[in-house]
């Protein structure tokens, strides 16, 4: 019973401190196109948003499963030391996630899948998402395992499509 006894403060210390030790969630920070949106030491700014059905290939277009999203974006590295801009994702309302193509065949400036920057080097090129119409939220991050810094952009929808095969810009 004495053990019992000495065991019970030691466990509600536990409790308290285990509690007061958590992290609080920080706060989803959210921009429009055109905006600046800082993810740790990467500034990226989506200034075109861009629906098409298929792209210009040889020796016939490329055709989306769904449709083609081409997004221009802006990466700037404010940091001290060279930086791996990671691959985008975007989150529709229902909360479906979708990754950036690793294809990027038939799109000119493309962001490619090796993406060094130095410090204070900017990069800007299209990335491509095949995704279905709808708006959308595009998430940006600093790639880090612990402490990441998220930012989200808006992607809002927009009904300008064209059928037409296009070398993407």
């Amino acid at each position: 019973m004495m053990k019992v006894v000495r065991l019970v403060p030691f466990a509600i210390a536990c409790l308290l401190l285990g509690n007061g030790c958590s992290k609080p969630t920080p706060a989803k920070a959210e921009f429009r196109i055109g905006d600046a949106a800082a993810a740790g030491p990467l500034t990226y700014t989506v200034t075109e948003a861009r629906w098409v059905s298929q792209l210009e290939g040889f020796p016939t277009p490329r055709l989306a499963e769904r449709n083609f999203l081409l997004l221009h974006v802006t990466v700037t590295n404010s940091g001290g030391s060279d930086v791996s801009v990671p691959f985008f994702k975007l989150e529709n309302s229902n909360g479906d996630v979708y990754d950036e193509s690793t294809d990027g065949n038939g799109v000119n400036r493309w962001f490619g899948v090796i993406r060094r920057l130095g410090p204070a080097q900017s990069q800007d090129a299209w990335v491509l998402f095949d995704v279905p119409t709808n708006s959308y939220k595009m998430r940006v991050t600093d790639g880090k395992y612990e402490n990441e810094h998220i930012a989200y952009i808006s992607i809002p929808l927009s009904m300008q499509t064209d059928t037409t095969p296009v070398q993407a810009p």
